[in-house]
């Protein structure tokens, strides 16, 4: 037992071992780095396998890795600064910031020009956004509705007006602006529908601010925090830590997804997305976390008042209702029983629902299967980084935290 983190060691080291003999020795992952941490203290750091199978290059301590949706908690936590200084109320319609938001449609029915809408009972807020309540779609042409399959046609309207954060070229104003007018998946606020919402954030931040969202992320949390690694793009004297990134497909568990050498990555975007766009290390992450677990302060840099992480960490769902009662795309692999939903984070509030050893935690993974998860009461908090899509893939989340809190 190490005495002052209250964490056994023995059980620690068999995380490692687990990780190993499960997902890297029978290939199904090619490497990561893993650090855990207690009451302020690293009690685990460990590297694994290859972070570039074809060239053989070990995983490295300050690899860079994209890590999608592990952005949609920094761009929350950015609004959330806007927040503190007056500038908007959760409750506030984001139509009085982006016009075309206002008077806005919702679908009923049918598809393209036999598609059927109705006015919204309320205008779409902040509070819609950073909870994905508002009606945003992520474009997907099929939905799993009450377990069946079905076309979605707000995504097909989405796809006819080529919404889509891989193909933007116009920035994250126009962006907005076209989702803008858009029907609405379902009346604001009476569902949940992961969606483009965080990259309408990061536009709210461009407007709110004046400043671009890679400037204000870069002035008011990088720089700050000295998390010198994480933007929207790899800095060409750092492109040779880029991990390669790999696809699990029914031929290939590692199906390389993007070459490190030829990444898009390597070149600043013309769009930057709010919702996926970042690349970090786990250093860099690692300060971000320790932000949030010590209520918004880390090293004298204070980025939110620990009220307004406890705000944002509680469970804004209507009611207070699990996630599960208002997902319209309910996928048991990435929406668990006992889960809600705060302003940019999933929580876990019923860990007998979600059969899990705590709850109180607050999290959100990426695609390629990076994982985060803090835990105040616990005075934990864990990252996993690896480059293997999709997030799907083998539930890892789950299966690390039981052995995590086991060795507590």
């Amino acid at each position: 037992m190490q005495a002052t983190s209250g964490i056994s060691s023995t059980r620690l080291a068999r995380i490692g071992e687990e990780l190993q003999a499960r997902y890297l020795d029978i290939g199904l992952l090619p490497g990561g780095h893993l650090r855990v941490a207690r009451r302020g203290e690293v009690v685990l750091d460990q590297c694994f396998g290859l972070m570039d199978v074809a060239r053989g290059k070990p995983w490295a301590s300050d690899a860079i890795v994209r890590i999608f949706s592990m952005t949609k908690p920094v761009v929350s936590v950015a609004l959330m600064m806007l927040w503190e200084r007056g500038l908007f109320q959760l409750d506030q319609p984001v139509g009085e910031v982006l016009p075309t938001w206002r008077d806005q449609r919702v679908w009923v029915s049918g598809e393209g020009t036999s598609m059927v809408t109705e006015p919204a009972a309320r205008p779409v807020t902040f509070r819609h956004l950073l909870t994905h309540t508002g009606g945003v779609t992520y474009g997907a042409r099929l939905a799993s509705v009450g377990g069946a399959r079905t076309a979605d046609p707000v995504g097909l309207a989405y796809a006819a007006a080529q919404v889509d954060v891989l193909g933007e070229t116009e920035g994250l104003g126009a962006f907005a602006a076209k989702v803008g007018e858009l029907p609405l998946r379902y009346q604001p606020g009476s569902r949940w529908m992961y969606s483009y919402s965080t990259d309408i954030v990061g536009a709210l931040i461009e407007e709110l601010s004046g400043r671009p969202l890679d400037r204000f992320l870069d002035e008011e949390i990088f720089a700050p925090l000295g998390m010198t690694d994480t933007g929207f793009s790899v800095r060409q004297d750092a492109a040779a830590r880029l991990a390669a990134c790999y696809m699990v497909t029914p031929q290939d568990p590692l199906s390389l997804a993007d070459d490190p050498l030829e990444s898009a990555r390597l070149t600043p975007p013309r769009f930057l997305s709010g919702g996926g766009g970042l690349v970090s290390t786990m250093a860099d992450y690692h300060r971000f976390a320790e932000v949030l677990r010590r209520g918004g302060e880390l090293d004298g840099v204070r980025l939110l008042s620990p009220r307004t992480v406890r705000l944002m960490t509680r469970n804004h769902l209507p009611d207070g209702r699990d996630l599960t009662d208002l997902a319209l795309i309910s996928d048991p692999r990435l929406i668990p029983g006992g889960m809600g939903f705060g302003l940019g984070f999933g929580l876990t509030t019923d860990a007998v629902r979600a059969g899990l050893a705590a709850d109180g935690d607050f999290y959100w993974s990426g695609a390629a299967n990076t994982i985060w998860w803090v835990d105040p009461a616990a005075e934990l908090s864990v990252i996993f980084l690896t480059q293997v899509l999709p997030t799907t893939a083998y539930r890892l989340q789950d299966w690390l935290k039981s052995l995590v809190y086991a060795a507590i």
